[in-house]
Formats: C-alpha cells, structure tokens, sequence
C-alpha cells in the first residue's frame, strides 16, 4: 500500500464534505444528522494550517482516499498541544488497514507540530473506531453517557487520549 499525505487546497473540499456525507446516515461518525453543504464548512477548512493544524488528503496509489485533520481542543491558550484528530475515508477503503497508517501518521508527526496531547471523539457504539483508537494505545479519558440524540436513540460520546510529545 503506497499511502501519502498531502495539504488539502480549497478545491478539495467538495470531495472531503462529500467523503464525510457518506458517513452521516450511519449514525456511526458524525453527529451530524444531514449532508453538510461546502459552504458551510469554508471556516473550519481555513482553520486548518500545514504548520500547526493540518487537513490532508490521503493518497492511495495515487487515488484520492478520504482525508485526515487536525482540529483544536476548546479552543483556549492553554489548550494550544491538545488536537482532536480525524480520519475520513472512502466507504469502499474503511476497514482495509488504511485508518491505522493515518493514526501512525498523526502520531509520529505530533512533536513536530508541537502537540502532545491526541483525542480522539468516538461513539460509544462506533466499535472499529474504539478498535482502531485502542490498538494504537489510546486510553478513555471520558465518557459522556447518552449527550447525542440520534433520531430518538440517545448515544454516548467517548473521549480517547495519547500523550505523544
């Protein structure tokens, strides 16, 4: 498997919104409930910065694979080390191997990018996301029972972290 990462451009974002559509009537990903249009992910797109805050495409021999980035934690000064990661990947890509190299990635290139703190955000019922989170040594750091209404089933958020600088 020939993996790359490279920035994202905003002539990328109609494919990174629709590879993250595809995961909205899972009910297993986003809390999201409908499709998001592009426009309305413009100022989380320019969040994102190759030197601090990365949103990359994931390259598969060549091929457009799905997308990984690197989300600010609150916000606050003070929380400036601690990112939220997240990895999108095609419908017909997930569950082949690809999501582990994209976790290896995000942790061996967080010192560089002075964070020492990965999240992750998973559903409690999202059980290949804890999988994955859980063979790459994440611990739960929190567990916020029932806090997502997902057409009338209220769902747990859980919180996974790794120290990784």
């Amino acid at each position: 498997m020939n993996v790359e990462f490279i920035n994202a451009s905003v002539n990328d974002l109609p494919k990174i919104v629709a590879t993250y559509n595809s995961t909205v009537m899972s009910r297993l990903v986003t809390a999201d409930l409908e499709p998001v249009s592009v426009e309305s992910k413009l100022a989380w797109f320019n969040a994102h910065s190759s030197d601090k805050r990365p949103l990359w495409l994931v390259m598969l021999d060549g091929q457009y694979a799905g997308w990984m980035s690197f989300n600010s934690f609150y916000g606050r000064p003070a929380y400036d080390g601690t990112v939220e990661v997240s990895i999108y990947l095609e419908e017909s890509l997930r569950g082949k191997g690809l999501g582990k190299i994209c976790l290896q990635k995000a942790i061996a290139v967080s010192p560089s990018l002075n964070i020492h703190s990965l999240l992750g955000f998973i559903f409690g019922h999202n059980k290949p996301s804890l999988k994955l989170f859980y063979q790459f040594e994440f611990e739960k750091w929190a567990h916020l029972p029932e806090v997502a209404n997902m057409d009338g089933i209220m769902r747990d958020l859980i919180i996974l972290g790794k120290k990784v600088g």
